[in-house]
């Protein structure tokens, strides 16, 4: 690739990232904020947030519970989240005995009690073991967040809380998603621990 095409692909990614974010801020405010009065009355209630996917979206779920777990921007103590992708053992074997689709409803009905947070993230909107694991947390009493891109898929009427990225582009929908999961940690440490 010549160095000015290449120039030019790299200022129309970074341009196509920052439309999204731009739209995000024209659209999602209100769903922001949404997620953070979810998040934070579960808190402060005891209950915590539990966080799924798969590939980027998975690492997503485990940045988003380590933002919670430790700290974001303030010095504070330890809040309960977990993402559910983190244990390869029992993710496997529950994909070998069960189903792949069962590996996020399994561990849901297990770990999630009434009044968690339950957090499925999936570019598509399609992921079934992320559908499987919404609907499980919706039995149980759980408030539920969706984070999809495109047209939402089939997670699009199944949450509380809808984060739809108008994009079919996996990056660029996984940018947006985790601005705004930064943004929604900001707030809850705000709203819980600011002066």
């Amino acid at each position: 690739m010549k160095r000015k095409n290449m120039s030019g692909q790299i200022t129309a990614e970074l341009r196509e990232s920052a439309a999204l974010k731009e739209w995000a801020a024209r659209n999602l405010v209100a769903e922001i904020q949404k997620a953070v009065r979810e998040i934070t009355a579960a808190f402060r209630r005891g209950r915590k947030v539990i966080l799924f996917g798969n590939g980027g979206s998975a690492a997503d779920a485990q940045h988003i519970a380590a933002e919670l777990v430790g700290r974001f921007m303030l010095e504070r103590r330890p809040l309960p989240a977990i993402a559910l992708s983190t244990n390869s053992s029992v993710v496997t074997a529950i994909g070998n005995d069960y189903g792949f689709e069962t590996v996020f409803s399994r561990q849901i009905a297990g770990l999630a009690e009434k009044g968690d947070v339950a957090v499925g993230i999936s570019t598509t909107g399609n992921s079934l073991n992320v559908i499987e694991g919404i609907k499980t947390a919706k039995k149980i009493g759980c408030r539920t967040i969706g984070f999809s891109g495109g047209n939402g898929g089939k997670m699009k009427n199944l949450t509380d809380v809808k984060f739809c990225i108008p994009s079919g582009k996996s990056p660029r929908i996984q940018e947006a998603h985790i601005t705004i999961g930064h943004i929604i940690c900001a707030m809850v440490e705000k709203e819980l621990f600011g002066r």
